[in-house]
């Protein structure tokens, strides 16, 4: 599979994309005084294309993140079934992180990818609503890596669509330092419980063993939550993974569009997963049942535009 990479000329950071597995960045090497510091987790035969595209890099999750309830849901009074498994008896992370992408613009430090679900998935444009065209700009400026997401609904029918991405980051961040080193801070007030890995509908205050508010050492975490009710004072607010030995930190910054934050500790893997959704877990039932989910339509000829940072330095005191 032939990979993307992606240079800064001025400090040497690089990154690299796989276009023919979901325009998944699966690396991202940033230079912090003179010392490249790896941040993403990936599987080391990634590229080969052979591995599961939901466990490396930055997952991208559209037209729904995580799971749809059994694969099925009615919108417009039209009832939908998704393809499900024993194995995986619930619809999982959309259509596009498992499908070639198209490469439509490059250059030395940017990367933009198209999908459009009539055209490189179209055996799937039956279990959605309407067509979709999604496009990702992966840009490396310095020691920060930008994505812009543009969703454009080409059809003649309202396209109904949540966003998220899956990022794994890669832990601890210096040669020197362990996990037990890692702290991981996210402004998250609420949380979903979960039955079977679905919201049952209700939230609650974020409890010992998942309040990351003030940060909260990585290996004392066992998570998979589906956070919400982010604290934002302005028009965007952070997620921070610090190394403390190392002196470094990561900081994932989105605008409050993305209202919830998969919190996820893989097992066996010195990794923690800090997953920005524009909606819960099944949110296009849940609003159907009356839940304030976020979930979001686009009329037909429209667009959305909206994006996500993530960033490389020393520890801000």
């Amino acid at each position: 599979m032939s990979v993307v990479t992606l240079t800064d000329i001025d400090t040497g950071a690089t990154a690299k994309v796989l276009p023919d597995l979901g325009f998944n960045c699966f690396q991202f090497r940033a230079m912090v005084a003179g010392q490249p510091v790896d941040v993403l987790d990936a599987v080391p035969s990634f590229e080969s294309g052979q591995e599961r595209p939901s466990r490396s890099g930055i997952p991208i999750l559209f037209p729904f993140p995580n799971r749809i309830r059994a694969g099925q849901y009615t919108w417009k009074g039209q009832a939908y079934q998704l393809p499900v498994t024993a194995a995986q008896p619930n619809a999982i992370h959309g259509f596009c992180l498992d499908r070639p992408w198209r490469v439509i613009n490059q250059g030395t430090n940017f990367v933009t990818g198209h999908f459009q679900l009539s055209v490189d998935a179209p055996d799937r444009l039956a279990f959605w609503p309407c067509d979709f065209i999604l496009e990702v700009d992966y840009e490396l400026l310095h020691n920060r890596l930008r994505a812009n997401f543009r969703i454009s609904n080409p059809g003649d029918r309202s396209l109904p669509w949540g966003l998220g991405t899956h990022a794994y980051f890669k832990l601890p961040l210096g040669p020197d330092s362990r996990i037990g080193d890692c702290t991981v801070e996210v402004p998250a007030r609420r949380y979903w419980p979960l039955d079977q890995s679905l919201p049952t509908g209700e939230t609650l205050p974020v409890d010992e063993g998942r309040d990351l508010t003030s940060g909260a050492y990585v290996d004392t975490l066992t998570l998979d939550d589906v956070l919400t009710d982010i604290d934002t004072s302005g028009p965007q607010f952070d997620c921070v993974i610090l190394d403390e030995r190392a002196g470094l930190q990561v900081t994932q910054t989105c605008p409050p569009i993305f209202r919830e934050i998969v919190a996820f500790t893989p097992p066996q893997r010195s990794a923690i997963c800090l997953e920005p959704y524009t909606c819960p877990t099944d949110a296009i039932n849940l609003q159907q049942q009356g839940h304030d989910v976020g979930w979001r339509t686009l009329s037909p000829g429209s667009e959305f535009h909206t994006w996500i940072d993530l960033s490389v330095g020393p520890i801000l005191v």
